[in-house]
């Protein structure tokens, strides 16, 4: 899992430095794998706008660009990028920055003066993307530091997570425990009720059992699909592994990864019907998003209209159904599916996606709403459109329901061998996100919904000894006396009867029970 410090400091204010949130988060067992900085180094490096692009007389892959740097006069640089056209607002590096080991100074490019450079991502250090400037929006103010304008300096940082915590694929989820850790608190999250302003919505059904027991849909009809993905959204999904792809895609990834819920968005206008989810039928075939045909059995999950699947359930979607620029209707999922109906899946079809690794170790089931609600204010905030009613089509008999767990002091004691106060047991508890009610030989706790792992009282203990800290428990060398027994002389067990006796070359015969005594002799 990847992830913007910024982007998790927003989430739960903690003053630990970047380097304390590091060892924070190895000590919870949340191991950092990587931590790479951004922005370093870039107090020169400015918006600017290129007024003027002509061709360098002397070489075909340069032009000579007028560029705005919010200056008195314009700059003249010469750039070999692609894609650098007047009107393009792209980084400066101004002459004196320090990029890397680069410093840019005045220079001579086959013979036509350059004072600065206009710079890619990689460059800069915020993206491996070399293939040419980068772009940024049209209105972003030119002269302004690109440290300001971006919220640098920044930090990707990489954490490696056991199968058990699939509650960490989030940004939310992973501020929960940094929270319990360094004593601060997670910032609430409401994602209010979008009302509904129009009446289109397609029937759901689900015919998978346990397998798929909720799914959300909801149409919003007049969106603006080509419009820009915003530069705070696309820094976020750069900074966290995630490439921009389109405003549709990137609002439901944007969601994924701050709340943990994978989410598709499907062309209104392609499905047929209403929606379904069952299991396929041997010999169907469905085309994905990235092109390549899938040859189904009957173990997977479908996502289906009145004709067709549209959709592997929890794995990825179909080619036909994708959201375009040209789309202006769009059908927004967010489901439940049970890791035992993902699980292993994709690796039949050499597929791996985001949203089947979180869907096989286990989603919140209570997160679909929050989810849906919180998607339609983004795709109304930056594309527009009308939002239908949300429609749940849910089984709550098959929904996983949280364990009530007696966790006794006692057994603390026993397992951590130390004792732990009352008071900082419910603290570490309710700071994660659990009930805790006391009673006389300990609490009653019941786990959040998206803590899979939590199902029996050692769970618990485990959650205690990891936000206490492990370098709080002390080593002590086993104690009591030892006792060497002395196998008697005069008594000899059977084992050791039959070991020597057959060592004797004898052999051993073994009766039939409730055998006549006549018979045996």
């Amino acid at each position: 899992m990847k992830f913007s410090e910024s982007w998790l400091r927003s989430h739960v204010p903690t003053t630990a430095s970047r380097d304390e949130l590091s060892a924070v988060l190895t000590a919870i067992g949340l191991e950092v794998e990587e931590v790479t900085a951004l922005g370093a180094g870039l107090d020169n490096v400015v918006v600017a706008r290129i007024v003027e692009a002509t061709r360098h007389p002397e070489a075909d892959r340069l032009q000579i660009c007028k560029v705005d740097a919010g200056q008195a006069e314009l700059l003249q640089i010469v750039c070999g990028a692609p894609n650098a056209r007047p009107g393009l607002v792209a980084p400066l590096a101004m002459v004196g920055a320090q990029i890397g080991e680069l410093k840019i100074k005045p220079a001579k490019l086959r013979g036509v003066e350059s004072n600065g450079m206009l710079c890619s991502a990689k460059e800069l250090g915020l993206d491996n993307d070399a293939s040419g400037l980068l772009e940024l929006p049209d209105d972003a103010p030119v002269g302004t530091t690109l440290v300001d304008y971006l919220g640098l300096p920044d930090a990707s940082i990489e954490i490696k997570l056991t199968p058990n915590r699939a509650d960490c694929f989030s940004v939310r989820g992973i501020a929960f425990d940094v929270a319990a850790a360094t004593r601060s608190e997670v910032k609430p999250f409401a994602a209010d009720a979008v009302p509904a302003q129009g009446a289109r919505e397609l029937s759901i059904q689900l015919d998978a059992g346990a397998e798929a027991p909720r799914y959300l849909g909801r149409v919003i009809e007049g969106v603006n699909a080509a419009a820009t993905t915003p530069l705070w959204m696309a820094e976020r999904l750069r900074r966290s592994g995630v490439r921009p792809v389109s405003l549709l895609v990137d609002i439901t990834q944007y969601v994924m990864l701050e709340i943990g819920q994978p989410m598709h968005a499907y062309d209104l206008d392609t499905l047929k019907g209403s929606i379904a989810v069952r299991r396929s039928r041997a010999g169907e075939s469905l085309k994905l998003l990235d092109g390549r045909d899938a040859a189904l059995d009957d173990s997977f999950l479908v996502v289906t209209d009145a004709d067709r699947p549209v959709g592997l359930a929890g794995l990825m979607g179909g080619f036909d159904t994708r959201v375009t620029d040209a789309t202006s209707k769009v059908f927004l999922e967010a489901a439940h599916f049970a890791p035992a109906a993902i699980m292993g899946r994709g690796r039949k079809l050499g597929l791996h996606t985001d949203a089947g690794h979180r869907f096989e170790r286990g989603v919140d089931p209570q997160l679909p709403r929050t989810a849906i609600e919180y998607a339609t204010k983004l795709v109304m905030d930056l594309a527009g459109g009308t939002p239908a009613p949300v429609t749940e089509a849910v089984r709550e008999a098959d929904l996983p329901v949280a364990a009530r767990i007696l966790l006794r002091r006692a057994r603390i004691v026993r397992v951590l061998g130390i004792q732990i106060e009352d008071a900082e047991v419910e603290r570490i508890l309710r700071a994660l996100g659990m009930q805790v009610e006391a009673v006389a030989d300990g609490w009653n706790v019941t786990g959040p919904s998206r803590r899979f792992d939590i199902a029996i009282e050692e769970d618990l203990i485990e959650e205690l000894a990891r936000i206490h800290g492990y370098e709080s428990i002390p080593t002590t060398l086993p104690g009591g006396a030892a006792r060497i027994a002395m196998p008697s002389e005069t008594r000899l067990d059977d084992l050791s009867v039959r070991r020597q006796l057959v060592a004797r070359e004898m052999l051993e015969t073994i009766n039939f029970a409730f055998v006549d005594a006549e018979l045996l002799t």
